[in-house]
């Protein structure tokens, strides 16, 4: 017996729905069939522009409709836990963009909560899905660089002023929006660290504007990471072990291109084997496909960026937040 398409609503219109919107278009086995803002014509403006048969300012609506089975929530972050609390308690299955909440408490109330109502429940963390992630992954694990003993990887742009990213009450600034994927790299190769070093600026209200972090590891492993939303930092990464080291170029949240240094030394600093990955759309369809074949399969949660490491990433963001806000003097 075929499996009916999930049924998908878009919670808003920004520039990240936009690319899930076409990238959920490619991938079969669901189709968004209503798109959700605040303001009544940008919802009905994307649905005309992406074919969705259903536009609405009417969050509750969406809630209380028995035929949506799953919510994609890209609202601003300080929302994003009340929206998601919502949607789980209305029985629907969430992905939620990027940070999941605003700290650990809120994450792990949610996950919590999604057990309890035995409904899929994930962070749309994009980055670990994609080709290039598991080809790294699967570099490290095969011993390709040896053992690894430092991450570094940052995310640094000059935004211009304006919007939620600076909007203390709606975002969290640099640290959630772009600290976030240096830290989700860190902790995915190396785990959760013994001890955090950071230090940052922020605006006089408590805004983080920048950050930039070391992480300390039992036997001297060690990763390095920054983000900013007023000046540039090297979108790049690199994973670096005791026989060679793999490059990630920018944008390395998108792992579009490995150049693996490994082999003789000569070779290994000159000649780098080169792996490129040509992904359809926006990079978000690897991401996408699999939330749709978790939820098919009764899954809660998606073993690859899962629960635990949810947590484990806002215990990590929680504790960099606490020492920058320290070190710029602003309040905890």
């Amino acid at each position: 017996m075929t499996t009916p398409p999930q049924r998908w609503a878009l919670i808003g219109t920004g520039t990240i729905s936009r690319s899930i919107a076409a990238d959920l278009a490619r991938c079969a086995g669901a189709e968004a069939v209503v798109v959700h803002s605040r303001d009544p014509e940008k919802a009905a403006r994307f649905a005309t522009e992406f074919g969705i048969a259903k536009a609405t300012a009417d969050y509750a609506a969406i809630l209380a409709d028995d035929s949506i089975d799953a919510i994609y929530l890209a609202t601003p972050f300080a929302t994003h836990h009340r929206m998601s609390r919502e949607a789980l308690l209305a029985g629907k299955h969430v992905l939620v963009e990027k940070p999941m909440a605003m700290s650990t408490a809120e994450v792990a109330d949610l996950f919590g909560l999604a057990a309890a109502q035995g409904v899929f429940l994930m962070e749309a963390m994009w980055m670990k899905f994609t080709p290039g992630f598991l080809r790294l992954r699967e570099e490290v694990a095969r011993g390709r660089i040896g053992e690894v003993r430092s991450v570094r990887a940052s995310f640094g742009a000059p935004f211009p002023e304006g919007g939620s990213r600076w909007d203390l009450a709606a975002s969290g600034g640099a640290l959630l929006d772009q600290g976030i994927y240096p830290v989700t790299l860190a902790h995915a190769l190396l785990g959760s660290p013994e001890s955090i070093s950071a230090r940052g600026t922020t605006r006089a209200d408590g805004l983080d504007l920048s950050e930039h972090f070391t992480f300390e590891y039992p036997g001297g492993a060690f990763a390095q990471g920054g983000s900013s939303m007023v000046e540039f930092l090297d979108l790049a990464a690199s994973v670096n072990g005791t026989i060679g080291w793999i490059d990630i170029p920018p944008y390395f949240w998108g792992v579009r291109r490995l150049e693996i240094h490994a082999g003789a030394t000569q070779e290994s600093f000159e000649r780098p084997e080169v792996v490129e990955f040509d992904e359809p759309g926006d990079g978000y369809v690897p991401m996408l496909s699999e939330v749709i074949r978790a939820i098919d399969a009764g899954m809660l949660q998606h073993p690859e960026h899962d629960a635990n490491a949810t947590v484990d990433v806002f215990t990590l963001l929680d504790e960099i937040m606490f020492q920058v806000r320290q070190s710029a003097g602003a309040q905890p």
